[in-house]
């Protein structure tokens, strides 16, 4: 337009002349400040043709003007534009596959929208990046049609039309070369699929795109060098469409190369370690078929060897070379350990509430210390175990100017460590629950738990103070005491029916023993009383006329626990062992021990899906002075977190029937659970820390080692552990952290329910904060 600019004037300049003023004439929106700006001469200067020439160019380059022309008024310099005209409105019409809301995104960013000037250039450009889009949606037949309709005042409506069209489907994939595997088995290793018929073609992936093609690519050339094809190659590849558009034909052409196995592995570089060692970390082995999957695995446990002691930019390629005669292959890994590395700065990202001393007594990697792959992952496990951070992630980056210093970075992102909170709630096994608290895990981010609570249910009540500082000693010593008051009607629960009221404290200890272990040791005092009904068992009668109805109690408690699950809450792989041992110690009213084990072992299957096997066992018993182990500290067995399907704290020996015909549960000195697990996703759900679903097949019981005496009254009792007598139950489980509360529910059903156990297949708790 700027050539043909002068030519466009309604007056030829011959010559030039002052200008003694200009005038502007046309504008409609845009100010006549904006064109004397743009302008590069003003008045009292002389012009030319070429300064009229460079005045259109720019005026041209604003692109508020469809057309500029320029003419003299006897010395005065007249520039006549015609505005571009604004849009009034944009029409999207035939979108299924994008949303309206995103193509008007899409076109705000391109300068398009309401109230803007109309720029057609711009508006075809979009018009061809949008088929492109749906292009690489496999909608080879798409087509935009843009149209501008002029409205008053020099606006306009500019209207999109979009024919999406059909996804273009995999007619057929040819395969051309191959003779050692058939078509059909390396067309498995492809997720692109022939459409194989007008029905089943539906549940195919035989939508086309480049991505997939190229990872399918990528997944046959593995699959080829997986089994000894080193000189394997690709030799080309072609697509071609159908005239309409609707299908896709894809050739591969291959060249197989001859099959060979591994003669010699050899070391090259600087290995940083013995010999021996290095070849413990090569799973591959002379006189196997050449395997790169197998050598991509010892490259990489080479290259966390030498990460482990502080090289940590080494870098390990495992090299084939072909033996000229013959059809084996000698392996060198080339080593290239680099310099070794130290930890310059340990820096603490996102901890807005959590003190750093907090974070930095969980580092096993010190500043100042060669930098050791393997510190720096457990120091993120340990953090991550806090349950204060709902992520922690860390990275690594070089010191600038210092080839052998590095800096690492742990990113966290917080999560709600604690309450303060009013409560209602509801479990099947507890009706209304109600509660008030303080709870605090990472109390004002010093790492310090407090709980001061007290919940009300429909049989119990309970007040609780508890304080524990991790980190007492900088040794990791822990240091913990509580109080506690609990009251108990049993008379509406599914236990059997007495009441008992309990006040006491302790102070508690803990020592690590490993980063991954630790001892812990408590004493505490407990006073008890207990109340009997009219209806209340003979079993639970006689006790309390031959042995009281107040205790006192000195209890010892001390255990074991081992840690290694990959998160603290809903964990999807790790380990998690208890051994504890609680003791009513000499002078007490009841003299009894508990011992107790529980277990947990995941294994992750894939980042989605994981086994989780769970185990609970327990055995108590009197010793001492006292001949009759006290039934209010039997185990109990049923319910959510025991035996699903069953009610809860139902399953054991049964006592003798009331007045009322009912028979409620003893429990029992001999606890047995155990289930198994299958982790699984739920579609949809893109927070998966927060949810975890799972089938789950659950097993337990309790057993008496001995009966209860019960006078006159006959007693059904059977002492000793049966383990025919173990209850089964299978379905599916899910525990939602929702942000007003906790959600835990299962769908069970009893495998082996006998006439008189408690089944409830449906069970669930729910609390929720206000």
């Amino acid at each position: 337009m700027a050539v043909w600019l002068l030519g466009s004037s309604q007056v030829a300049f011959a010559a030039s002349f002052e200008v003694s003023d200009i005038r502007v004439e046309g504008l409609q929106r845009v100010s006549a400040g904006t064109v004397f700006n743009v302008l590069p001469f003003t008045a009292r200067q002389t012009i030319d043709e070429n300064a009229l020439s460079s005045a259109g160019q720019a005026l041209f380059r604003t692109g508020l003007f469809d057309d500029v022309s320029f003419d003299r008024d006897g010395n005065v310099l007249v520039v006549r534009v015609q505005e571009r005209p604004s849009i009034a409105q944009i029409n999207i019409t035939g979108n299924r596959q994008i949303s309206t809301d995103d193509l008007r995104n899409g076109l705000n960013q391109t300068g398009i929208s309401e109230g803007q000037v109309l720029q057609r250039s711009t508006l075809e450009e979009v018009q061809r990046e949008l088929e492109q889009v749906y292009q690489g949606q496999g909608r080879y037949s798409a087509r935009i049609t843009t149209s501008v309709v002029n409205l008053d005042s020099n606006r306009a409506q500019v209207n999109i039309n979009i024919d999406e069209g059909a996804v273009a489907r995999i007619q057929q994939i040819n395969l051309v070369g191959n003779h050692a595997f058939s078509d059909d088995e390396l067309r498995r290793q492809f997720e692109l699929a022939d459409k194989p018929g007008w029905f089943f073609g539906w549940f195919s992936s035989d939508r086309y795109s480049r991505e997939a093609l190229t990872g399918d690519l990528d997944r046959l050339r593995a699959f080829y060098l997986d089994r000894g094809y080193v000189n394997f190659n690709i030799t080309s590849t072609q697509v071609s469409i159908s005239p309409d558009k609707s299908a896709i034909y894809v050739t591969v052409n291959l060249d197989e190369g001859d099959r060979y196995t591994i003669d010699k592995i050899n070391f090259a570089g600087s290995l940083e370690m013995s010999e021996e060692r290095a070849r413990s970390l090569v799973t591959a082995q002379p006189g196997q078929v050449y395997n790169q999957s197998l050598l991509t695995q010892s490259s990489e446990a080479l290259r966390q060897a030498l990460g482990n002691e502080g090289f940590t930019f080494a870098n390990v390629d495992a090299v084939p070379r072909v033996n000229e005669n013959g059809d084996t292959v000698d392996v060198t890994f080339n080593v290239d350990p680099g310099q070794r590395a130290y930890v310059r700065r340990v820096n603490f990202r996102g901890n807005t509430t959590t003190a750093d001393e907090v974070l930095r007594r969980e580092l096993v990697q010190m500043e100042g210390a060669p930098a050791s792959a393997e510190s720096i992952r457990q120091s993120q496990e340990r953090l991550q175990r806090l349950g204060f951070f709902s992520q922690v992630e860390v990275e690594t980056t070089p010191v600038a100017g210092e080839s052998d210093q590095l800096d690492v970075n742990y990113n966290v992102t917080e999560q709600p460590s604690g309450s303060i909170s009013a409560s209602v709630g509801f479990a099947q096994s507890e009706g209304i629950i109600y509660g008030a608290s303080l709870s605090q895990s990472n109390f004002l981010g010093s790492g310090n738990r407090v709980d001061i609570g007290a919940q009300q249910s429909r049989y119990y009540t309970s007040l609780r103070f508890s304080f524990t500082d991790p980190y007492w000693t900088l040794s990791g010593i822990s240091r913990g005491y509580d109080v506690y008051y609990r009251s108990t009607d049993y008379e509406d629960s599914d236990i059997s029916t007495y009441s008992s009221d309990a006040i006491g404290g302790g102070i508690n200890f803990g020592y690590p023993i490993s980063d991954l272990s630790r001892l812990n040791f408590g004493l505490g005092v407990e006073h008890l009383t207990l109340d009997t009904y009219t209806d209340t068992p003979e079993e639970i009668y006689r006790y309390v006329q031959n042995e009281g109805d107040t205790f006192d109690s000195y209890k010892l408690t001390t255990s074991w626990t081992r840690n290694n699950l990959n998160r603290g809450v809903l964990p999807t792989s790790g380990s998690y062992q208890q051994v504890a041992l609680e003791a009513a110690g000499p002078g007490s009213d009841a003299e009894f021990f508990k011992l107790r084990y529980r277990g947990q072992k995941l294994f992750e299957l894939n980042p989605e899906w994981a086994l989780k096997f769970r185990t609970e066992l327990g055995y108590a018993d009197s010793y001492g002075d006292t001949d009759v182990y006290p039934f209010f500290e039997n185990f109990y067995a049923g319910g959510l977190g025991s035996v699903r399907g069953f009610r809860s704290n139902t399953l054991g020996q049964r006592t003798t029937a009331r007045g009322d015909g009912d028979e409620d549960t003893l429990g029992g000195n001999i606890l047995i659970e155990g289930s198994a697990e299958l982790i699984f996703p739920l579609p949809f759900i893109e927070d998966r820390r927060q949810l975890q679903s799972s089938f789950f097949f659950d097993t337990g019981n309790t057993y008496l080692s001995d009966c209860y005496a019960t006078g006159d009254t006959a007693s059904q009792c059977s002492s000793g552990i049966d383990l025919g007598e173990l209850r089964y139950s299978v379905g599916v489980g899910l525990s939602w952290l929702t942000p007003v509360g906790p959600l835990t529910f299962s769908l069970a059903q009893p495998l082996n329910r006998k006439s008189d156990d408690e089944s409830q297949v449906f069970q669930f708790s729910l609390g929720q904060t206000f």
